[in-house]
Parts: structure tokens; sequence; C-alpha cells
């Protein structure tokens, strides 16, 4: 069994901008995070960075924190990429599974614009919604699959 932790949960109401951190957030099956203005049917419904690709950003100067390459949950302690496409995850009650690694990214992206890169298109992973529910970072938990 793999382990990670999750140390950000991120929202935002509107697209093209960085998400904010929130202390829970409520997944909805099939659909991605209440409130978040990225939710909607598909393969991209909830999307996952790993708090190592954002560090490694950092280190060159970038200054960018958790939300602000738009991704739902910042995880720790594992390797997002390496994952196939299919995996489950389980994060508290919520079941996601791996629907994408990467994508092209958007003209207008505030990180492109305020870094000159952004790491989504070659980090960044989403996932589908297969069992909703609330999930919560405040303990910095730690979960597997």
């Amino acid at each position: 069994m793999k382990f990670f932790n999750v140390v950000s949960l991120n929202i935002s109401a509107e697209k093209g901008v960085p998400k904010k951190p929130v202390k829970r957030m409520v997944l909805i099956k099939d659909f991605g995070v209440s409130g978040d203005a990225h939710a909607g049917s598909g393969e991209r419904q909830v999307s996952l960075l790993a708090s190592e690709d954002i560090d490694g950003v950092n280190a060159a100067g970038a200054g960018v924190g958790y939300g602000d390459f738009a991704e739902n949950i910042t995880t720790k302690g594992i390797d997002l990429v390496s994952l196939t496409i299919g995996t489950q995850m389980k994060i508290g009650e919520v079941l996601l599974e791996i629907s994408r690694i990467g994508k092209q990214c958007h003209e207008g992206c505030s990180i492109m614009r305020k870094t000159g890169s952004c790491i989504m298109p070659r980090r960044g992973v989403f996932a589908k919604v297969i069992e909703g529910g609330e999930i919560s970072c405040e303990n910095n938990g730690t979960y597997g699959f």
C-alpha cells in the first residue's frame, strides 16, 4: 500500500484564478468539488498536484502557494504523475479515480503570467469522484491506496 498526506484543499468560484485554501470540502459523485468553478461531469472533476512540485518551482524563486496552480488537492509523499489512469485513491470517505495525467494549459493562465511556466500540464493529475463525501486536511491526515 502507498501512503500520502493531504496538505491543502483549494477552491475557487471562478476559472482562471488561483484557488484559495479551505479547511474542508465536499466532493460530489460524478461531479467534483462543491462550490468550485471547475466542477462538472467529465474526466477532470478534481485536480491534484504534489507539494514537492510546488516546492521545486519555489526553489527557482517563483513564490507561489498551495492552490496557486488551481489544484483542488495538494498532496505530499506521492509522485502523482507516476500513477496510472484508473488508479483509485481513498481520501477519508471519498474515492477518486485517476482519469488524466497533465493537461493543455489555457491562455490567460495566472501562473503562466506570474512565473513564465506552469507545471500543471506536466505534473498535474485529474480524477473522477467515484464516491463522494467531505474531506478535511485539518489534521494533515495520511491516506493510502
